[in-house]
């Protein structure tokens, strides 16, 4: 079974590559790949030939998928990245909570 530590509307920050420090909206999560696609991050151009008759081609600029270790999660309550821990309550529910010192945040 494999897990990532970020799913999908989480706000990440890049921590390597050309769009390092940027931020972006996690939009799909692949764990088999242990990879995700970052919203207007690790854009390519894509060449598209046109499929049916009338439909134009061209070439199309896509987000890629990028591999989960490379993106960190931020905090909605203080802004940072951070490492996501897990804690379970007491009605038995398991929540992620922020790593950081002082916020211990639910997310």
């Amino acid at each position: 079974m494999n897990k990532i530590h970020v799913k999908t509307g989480d706000t990440v920050v890049m921590l390597s590559g050309k769009d390092k420090g940027k931020t972006g909206k996690v939009l799909q999560v692949s764990p088999k790949e242990q990879k995700v696609i970052v919203e207007g991050r690790n854009i390519a151009t894509k060449h598209v030939k046109p499929r049916r008759q009338g439909e134009t081609g061209g070439i199309v600029e896509a987000e890629k998928a990028v591999y989960a270790c490379k993106v960190q999660a931020i905090c909605p309550k203080c802004g940072k990245p951070t490492r996501i821990g897990h804690v379970i309550n007491k009605d038995g529910t398991k929540s992620r909570i922020c790593k950081n010192a002082g916020c211990g945040e639910e997310f």
